[in-house]
């Protein structure tokens, strides 16, 4: 590799794919430590100045909408290994507490107070840890999901499977943690898995892709004509707050948006007093002017 072919693959990202500036920043990010601690340069220099592209407008459910999504998700099956009825608690979790998807199935069975009523985040974007709201309406099921997820972790210690992954540093200061329930998913996998960093069979959580497609098939099954994914759940979360009348500065603590501009985006898609607030000239305009004769 030499820097001269890296600055024409960035010259590529940047003005042939018109791919987006995080994606570009990522793309140079990665070469630069490759060449960096890979091929030992000091200092390379890919001479390529970085495109700034406009925000995007997020994808917003009504409510109508996010209802409808969950109860598909909740239906029982008609294809074997399709939607089963298992996603419907995850997806009203994370609509419920404006989880990303990432949150969603990374939380522990230590993370859920049902007792205070929140959900603690832990090293989410930015490595940062945040408390949510925990929907009151979910405690009764999330206290049974506990115990399903009890059942789970009794059989693995009973059959001497490894302890659940636990990251970094904390897996060799804790080193029974891994095995311990209160470390266990809230959402484990039906089935064990092979950790590809260690080689260790152990049981892994609910995979997030296959809980994104189910959220997509979902919608498509119901008719819905936008691009849903997971991530429309937490952007319905944020808008449908603030349409109620949430401030924003506590939706960005709820998000855990490290700058107040990031939540904002919010503004261009809600709708009533709090959101775009205005009614089109086209919709008065019939009660404003009398009738005319032509």
């Amino acid at each position: 590799m030499q820097v001269e072919t890296a600055t024409r693959f960035l010259t590529s990202v940047v003005d042939d794919e018109d791919a987006a500036y995080t994606t570009q920043k990522q793309a140079l990010n990665a070469l630069a430590f490759f060449f960096k601690q890979v091929c030992g340069m000091e200092n390379p220099r890919f001479r390529v100045k970085l495109k700034k592209t406009g925000t995007r407008i997020p994808v917003v459910l009504s409510k109508e909408e996010t209802q409808a999504v969950i109860a598909k998700l909740e239906e029982p099956a008609k294809v074997p290994r399709k939607t089963d009825g298992r996603y419907g608690l995850p997806a009203r979790l994370q609509y419920g507490a404006g989880l990303r998807r990432s949150e969603l199935v990374r939380l522990r069975i230590k993370d859920v107070d049902l007792g205070r009523g929140t959900i603690t985040v832990r090293q989410s974007k930015g490595d940062k840890d945040r408390v949510t709201m925990l929907p009151a309406s979910l405690q009764k099921e999330l206290a049974e999901q506990i115990e399903k997820a009890r059942v789970l972790w009794q059989h693995d210690r009973a059959t001497g499977l490894a302890g659940v992954h636990i990251p970094g540093a904390l897996s060799r200061k804790f080193s029974l943690a891994a095995e311990e329930f209160k470390w266990f998913w809230l959402f484990p996998a039906r089935q064990t898995s092979m950790d590809p960093e260690t080689g260790v069979k152990r049981r892994h959580h609910l995979h997030g892709q296959v809980y994104s497609d189910a959220i997509k098939r979902a919608s498509e099954a119901i008719g819905i004509e936008k691009r849903v994914t997971s991530h429309a759940l937490r952007h319905s979360f944020a808008t449908h707050l603030l349409e109620a009348g949430t401030d924003l500065r506590t939706i960005q603590e709820l998000l855990g948006h490290e700058d107040i501009t990031t939540t904002e985006i919010y503004l261009h898609v809600a709708i009533g007093s709090n959101g775009l607030g205005v009614t089109s000239p086209l919709d008065n305009l019939g009660a404003e002017l009398p009738a005319v004769a032509y």
